[in-house]
């Protein structure tokens, strides 16, 4: 066999094996990538079977930070936006002066907000509700309220009760806000 020969069947035998390692390496990348999204899919099915909507509100009795006692089950009959947050979440801090704005113009219809910080600390908490004067009760969460409403596992994470104590709607996560009013007018126009 020749050198030129040799140096041909060198060169044929590391591209075949070069082609082999980068369809491997792809094939291997393929794989994880299904692995992953196959776990990622059943989470969210998972989530999604164990959602609170058209189910009763798990009641809970909390101070807020004025010190006034808040209990789910004596605020039957208004409709509750109860919207689980914290300071550090910025979603969170868009939205509650539009809540703040919703407490003013939908109050008289019958709609209660409820701010649940998930905050380790008061402090932070009191200091944000003292600039953004927020005119709805605030009471701090924790582990054991957030297991009782499936895991507060993203923030912001909003249900919308009805009239009767049944949760009607559930946002996780930013949401738009249109979208939230929409449901809360329909859950508040419903008697």
């Amino acid at each position: 066999m020749s050198a030129a020969t040799s140096r041909n069947s060198r060169e044929t035998t590391s591209a075949r094996s070069g082609a082999i390692f980068r369809t491997r390496t792809w094939t291997g990348k393929l794989l994880i990538a299904s692995a992953v999204f196959g776990i990622c899919s059943a989470t969210v099915t998972a989530f999604a079977a164990d959602t609170l909507v058209n189910k009763k509100a798990p009641e809970f009795v909390r101070k807020d930070l004025n010190g006034t006692s808040i209990d789910l089950k004596s605020l039957r009959g208004k409709v509750v936006l109860l919207d689980f947050w914290a300071t550090w979440c910025a979603p969170c801090l868009i939205e509650m002066p539009e809540f703040a704005a919703w407490q003013r113009e939908y109050g008289p219809r019958g709609l209660q907000v409820l701010g649940i910080s998930m905050d380790d600390n008061a402090a932070p908490v009191r200091s944000l509700i003292g600039k953004t004067k927020l005119n709805y009760p605030v009471a701090m969460g924790d582990a054991k309220l957030g297991e009782r409403y499936g895991g507060v596992l993203g923030l912001p994470l909003i249900y919308l009760i009805d009239r009767n104590g049944v949760v009607r709607a559930q946002f996780q996560g930013e949401t738009d806000i249109k979208t939230i009013e929409k449901q809360m007018k329909l859950i508040l126009d419903l008697r």
